[in-house]
């Protein structure tokens, strides 16, 4: 793979700060090398590979955010799986909706892989499914608006039910967030943004909505790399020291993303990554089609 360290430490930098704001990491690693003419780098068929392993470095960073939450998954699914007794609706349950929403990505993953990772080379593709990302934040953005207006005037009781909790969500709805999920692996659509709107959706709130999504990519991009990082076992000992290094510069990128964006989501809106996505989707649009050849 002709990658230089300058290319790795750009892309490792703009993955790890994108994987986790709505704006799509993996749109991004395909239009911005398409934009700098990068085009030997992006069809060389360990590129993909590389890029999930700069992946792994974020899912590390979450792991390592969200240490306390993932130990909790743990003993939870141990003490229930020891038990044989699931109860809905408690903390313990929140581990189960993990498992829950992370099954439809997971299969579709698998039979589709051919045909998505044709859609990785097309930085075309890439930047029309950016729009079409910016257009779900804004849907994402009324809905909780929506939420928040009927909240204003009604009763303790019944704002409970417009405000849900994680752990109040049903097996059925974490299937429905892990299909929006599962529309991240067309290059384009943010993970986080699809989880996010459908769980507004759902009526949780901003917070919440980003701690479901945050918690259910990291199983999906650690399943990942099992599947495309072996794929770099032989790569020449500069190159494996390069991508060594984005893995640790992605993952400290996300870790301060997610710091951030976990403090943002409690009172932040959607919609300006909404503005940036149709704003960068429609510049890469008309750069490809009229400039870059």
């Amino acid at each position: 793979m002709n990658l230089t360290l300058w290319q790795a430490i750009l892309l490792a930098l703009l993955q790890g700060f994108t994987e986790l704001f709505p704006i799509s990491s993996l749109g991004h690693t395909v239009i911005v090398p398409g934009l700098l003419n990068w085009g030997d780098l992006v069809h060389d068929e360990r590129f993909l590979p590389f890029i999930t392993a700069l992946h792994l470095g974020t899912s590390i960073a979450l792991v390592i955010y969200f240490w306390r939450d993932w130990l909790q998954v743990c003993k939870t699914l141990f003490t229930s799986i020891k038990e044989a007794n699931v109860q809905v609706g408690t903390e313990g349950w929140v581990s189960w909706l993990i498992i829950i929403g992370c099954i439809p990505a997971a299969l579709l993953g698998v039979f589709l892989e051919k045909p998505l990772k044709s859609l990785f080379a097309s930085p075309i593709i890439a930047a029309t499914f950016l729009i079409v990302n910016g257009v779900l934040l804004f849907i994402g953005e009324w809905w909780r608006r929506r939420n928040l207006k009927k909240l204003q005037d009604m009763p303790a009781k019944e704002q409970e039910i417009l405000s849900r909790p994680l752990k109040s969500l049903k097996w059925w709805e974490a299937i429905l967030i892990g299909f929006a999920q599962s529309l991240a692996l067309i290059p384009g659509i943010s993970r986080s943004g699809a989880t996010m709107v459908a769980a507004l959706g759902a009526k949780l709130s901003h917070e919440d909505a980003a701690h479901f999504s945050f918690l259910l990519g990291t199983p999906l991009i650690g399943a990942a790399a099992l599947l495309e990082v072996p794929q770099l076992f032989h790569v020449p000992a500069a190159t494996m020291g390069m991508i060594l290094l984005g893995m640790v510069l992605s993952g400290i990128m996300a870790f301060l993303s997610t710091k951030f964006l976990m403090r943002y989501f409690q009172t932040g809106r959607l919609d300006p990554f909404g503005y940036y996505c149709i704003a960068v989707g429609a510049v890469s649009l008309v750069l490809f089609t009229l400039v870059i050849k």
